[in-house]
């Protein structure tokens, strides 16, 4: 069971629209996985042992999956696009009542604007760009800050970093370099990644802990204005109104498994016990 629960949150750490840590909320593991990352070193073997299937199926997962979406950006870019769409709003509502878990202030509205503000001003300018933009992001160091972007998404609840790379204009080239195990991509990626995921879990539950409200409503502000950068438009071909209805069945299963998280697991969404 684990070896399926890893496998399903692997995906979603790859999938656009879905969270790794939503799903880890939604099978009730994701306070076991971010205090053992964030004490990694006590009872590290008997953490080893532990984790050991849940890790081989998230690996299993990320890459068996990176083929499967490779496949269908190159030919279905369209529908898979407004598919992501309808499963990242689908999770908003959830969202929503994640970030008020505390209690709700309006000066939280503060910094959920700044960052929405922010990011639709970088859709803006990153679609003036977009038609350029692939040479210029397959350096080294690159790789690492999208391998870090995805640890983000993976420690954060609701938050899914592949969508955040494929505001970057980055997600395709990722993806392909997952599938086809190429090294150039892999090795930062893992690089950043580890950064993130071990080296600032610490850093990022405090920051839920101590500033749990205006933390969440600056992601949720970022999470929103994100999907902007990859909206494909309007039109009346049969390939849009496909994609009109992948954006509601989205819609509809995300908010059915944000349903799920917030029925069986109302403990702790950011594992700060």
């Amino acid at each position: 069971m684990d070896f399926l629960k890893g496998m399903a949150i692997g995906i979603g750490a790859i999938a656009p629209g879905v969270s790794g840590g939503t799903l880890a909320v939604i099978f009730g593991l994701y306070e076991k996985i971010t205090d053992a990352i964030a004490n990694l070193f006590h009872e590290f073997w008997k953490k080893v042992k532990g984790f050991f299937f849940l890790g081989l199926g998230g690996v299993i997962g990320v890459l068996g999956f990176s083929n499967i979406i490779s496949y269908l950006f190159k030919n279905y870019e369209l529908e898979v696009k407004y598919l992501f769409i309808g499963l990242m709003a689908g999770t908003f509502p959830s969202l929503r009542k994640q970030a008020d878990k505390k209690g709700f202030r309006y000066s939280y509205l503060i910094p959920f604007t700044i960052t929405l503000a922010i990011a639709v001003l970088f859709a803006i300018l990153n679609n003036a760009a977009i038609e350029g933009a692939e040479g210029s992001h397959t350096s080294f160091l690159l790789f690492v800050v999208y391998g870090a972007i995805i640890g983000f998404g993976t420690i954060i609840p609701g938050i899914s970093a592949s969508f955040l790379l494929m505001y970057l204009g980055s997600y395709e080239i990722m993806i392909d370099g997952i599938s086809r195990l190429n090294l150039t991509v892999l090795i930062p990626a893992g690089i950043g990644f580890l950064i993130i995921v071990f080296g600032f879990a610490k850093l990022i539950n405090l920051l839920f802990e101590k500033a749990y409200g205006y933390t969440y409503y600056a992601v949720f502000g970022l999470t929103i204005g994100s999907i902007l950068s990859i909206f494909p438009g309007f039109g009346l071909s049969w390939r849009y109104w496909l994609g009109y209805g992948l954006l509601l069945g989205g819609f509809a299963l995300s908010c059915y498994l944000s349903s799920l998280g917030k029925e069986g697991h109302q403990t702790s969404l950011t594992g700060l016990k």
